[in-house]
């Protein structure tokens, strides 16, 4: 008898629920806020549930200058809109969200690094925080965690130049470069290593990965957005302006040179490791769409292959190629090559 109690009191519940939700007085209007206790609990849950799938990720070193670079580079673009930044308020707009997005430069240390992947890579439900669009891209993940572990001690001077650079003169370039130059730099250089040197890349594979960026093929949460929103016309003109730029010169790197150059030319035939320069040769006709990859940054080079390595990197057809070559390939051959290659001058 008591139990059929309980169950008639449980299905009359479950009815009035029911009924309460029906009738549609429960506000759901961004205007009404949250009540006091509805807020507390969403926090809660949210507080627990990152702590709790966050338990089993490692943590990189983070003082990379270079990592904090392109993390910088990211917010300024895709988050500062919303949780503003050293150098700028949130706007008027989002402070009408529920709940409205917190002012990241004061609420970063109440998580520690390994919690703020977990919220950068998968997103909060519920708040307009979307997850990461590139979840195999860990390392430029852990880019923006560098710099949100860094954002509050950053004032809006040295926030802005690691976000866009050295002021620049406006004019200097085609309008459409200056949303790239804030990385790549106008020279096409790419800004403090931090980011790849495009200048004098071949229009070809210039193509070939603004379009795997935009359809996605290319993993990044970075570019990828960036890329989705040119117009034609716009990826034209970019292509052209940094295709036409003259290269830069040779830089240095962290690796055997002699080692690295027997890659390069003459490749590891027993481990089925042809020689790089079959298509990164700059001057050969046939290898148009193929980068070149004489003096990029050594840093930027060693990070490509060992996205393939980790099959993490995607791109055009052509990309297929490099996977297996790059898995075949020691960590320490690796750097090697990439040493070799950004010591190369054009």
């Amino acid at each position: 008898m008591r139990v059929t109690r309980y169950l008639a009191f449980g299905a009359l519940a479950v009815f009035a629920l029911t009924l309460f939700v029906a009738t549609g007085v429960i506000p759901i209007q961004a205007s009404s806020g949250h009540w006091k206790a509805t807020a507390w609990v969403l926090d809660l849950i949210k507080r627990r549930s990152v702590h709790t799938y966050s338990r089993s990720i490692e943590v990189p070193a983070l003082d990379h200058p270079a990592l904090l670079a392109r993390g910088a580079g990211h917010y300024e673009r895709s988050c500062r809109a919303c949780h503003g930044s050293p150098a700028a308020a949130r706007p008027p707009l989002v402070m009408k969200m529920t709940p409205h997005p917190p002012f990241l430069p004061e609420r970063t240390g109440r998580w520690d690094d390994a919690e703020l992947f977990q919220i950068v890579k998968h997103g909060i439900k519920f708040t307009g925080m979307p997850a990461w669009p590139a979840p195999k891209r860990n390392d430029e993940i852990w880019a923006v965690v560098a710099l949100l572990r860094q954002l509050p001690r950053l004032s809006a001077d040295q926030y802005c130049r690691l976000a866009v650079g050295e002021p620049r003169h406006p004019g200097a370039s085609p309008p459409v470069v200056e949303m790239c130059a804030a990385c790549h730099g106008p020279d096409g250089q790419g800004r403090d290593g931090a980011f790849p040197s495009i200048a004098a890349q071949n229009a070809g594979y210039l193509r070939r990965a603004l379009d795997a960026y935009a359809s996605g093929a290319r993993h990044s949460g970075i570019m990828g957005p960036i890329a989705a929103a040119l117009d034609a016309a716009s990826r034209d003109a970019l292509i052209a302006y940094y295709a036409e730029l003259p290269p830069g010169a040779a830089r240095g790197g962290d690796g055997d040179m002699a080692r690295g150059q027997a890659i390069a030319t003459r490749g590891i035939p027993e481990r089925r490791i042809p020689a790089c320069l079959e298509c990164h040769q700059p001057d050969a006709d046939q290898n148009r769409e193929y980068p070149i990859l004489d003096g990029q940054h050594a840093e930027f080079l060693l990070q490509q292959l060992q996205l393939f390595n980790e099959d993490a990197r995607g791109g055009s057809a052509l990309a297929a190629i490099m996977r297996p070559i790059a898995m075949r390939l020691t960590a320490d051959e690796r750097k090697h090559v990439a040493a070799y290659f950004a010591s190369r001058s054009r």
